[in-house]
């Protein structure tokens, strides 16, 4: 397959490319696609054999169901058999924008994008590209990240490209994605709602709706082998790059003294250990190969930054990753998730 890739002005898209883009995704093809979150891989939602298509490019499982984008509000009516009040008010304060909310689904939902679940994940994106795209398109988008499964999501379209080249029909490229994780996921089929997913809508900005939403404590543990997610990234390895990564979790003192440890015992075995670190303790660290995420005092860049810099510690073929830890708090919850997952729950407590 040749995959056709074109890069747009996110302030002055392209009208044709959408409009080739969209003929695409009704005609049963595979897209990827920027939105404020990471990059997605869309088909048509209501069609099994496209979305199944979706499965083989990435390699995914088919028991981890996908999210499903719309750009109009109008579009989730023939998709869910109701809408509870809760659910509701949080899409009138968090849409367009990254969170999906779980719903009962109808049966126009085919079982392989939901993966047999009788519920489905909603969101509206508030990228202009993905806005446009559903729209030409005018069918619901079901889309997960648009990388190899398992792999660190992509925020950039040469991320796409280097995963997906050759495998899907049309690469749409835009600026770096602003959130930079996954959307926060949260259960309306129950009362109160449940986190399942911690993404950039945080649980404090989602109490403001309702103050007994809650996140499922699961999703910060090492998950069951026979556990049926009804979110993404609930079960399987995410997130991962192709070195072993390590969180190191304690008092930042005691952190870098073990960091600096560790990748001395590896610098004698003639290894190569990527450290990701903050600004307030770069400086700390002489050896390895260091890389910010950003300040501590501003968990949204370290969020916008993170699987990027997995991403570069591929490329640049190290050995072991080391990560500082960070507060489970506000978008440091979401932090956590994707880290915890991407370090298979390798984590050295020093507490």
């Amino acid at each position: 397959m040749i995959t056709k890739v074109v890069k747009v002005d996110d302030n002055n898209i392209s009208r044709d490319a959408i409009s080739e883009a969209g003929e695409i995704i009704r005609r049963g093809g595979l897209v990827a696609f920027p939105t404020e979150t990471v990059y997605g891989l869309g088909a048509n939602a209501l069609n099994e054999e496209a979305v199944k298509k979706i499965f083989l490019a990435k390699g995914r499982p088919q028991d981890n169901p996908l999210i499903v984008h719309i750009s109009d509000i109008e579009q989730i009516y023939p998709l869910v058999k109701s809408i509870p009040q809760v659910a509701k008010k949080l899409m009138k304060k968090f849409w367009p924008g990254p969170m999906t909310i779980i719903l009962q689904k109808t049966d126009v939902i085919p079982d392989v994008t939901s993966a047999s679940l009788d519920s489905v994940g909603i969101r509206m994106p508030s990228n202009k590209i993905a806005h446009e795209l559903i729209s030409a398109a005018n069918v619901p988008i079901a889309a997960p990240s648009a990388n190899i499964s398992g792999r660190p999501s992509p925020t950039d379209v040469e991320r796409c490209v280097e995963d997906l080249d050759g495998k899907v029909d049309y690469i749409i490229g835009g600026s770096i994605c602003k959130v930079g994780v996954e959307s926060t996921v949260i259960d309306c089929t129950v009362y109160p709602p449940c986190v399942l997913r911690p993404g950039g809508i945080t649980l404090e900005m989602l109490r403001e709706v309702d103050n007994k939403i809650y996140v499922d404590p699961a999703i910060m543990k090492k998950p069951n082998a026979d556990l049926k997610p009804k979110a993404p990234g609930m079960k399987y390895r995410h997130y991962a790059p192709k070195a072993p990564l390590k969180i190191v979790n304690g008092d930042l003192k005691k952190t870098i003294a073990k960091i600096n440890e560790i990748v001395q015992n590896y610098i004698d075995e003639n290894k190569v250990v990527g450290i990701m670190a903050t600004d307030e303790t770069i400086a700390h660290y002489k050896n390895g190969i260091v890389i910010s995420l950003g300040s501590r005092e501003d968990l949204s860049t370290i969020a916008k930054n993170l699987f990027e810099t997995l991403r570069i510690f591929d490329d640049k073929n190290v050995d072991l990753i080391l990560s500082e830890s960070f507060e489970e708090n506000g978008v440091g919850l979401a932090i956590m998730n994707r880290l915890k997952k991407s370090a298979g729950f390798d984590i050295i407590n020093l507490n």
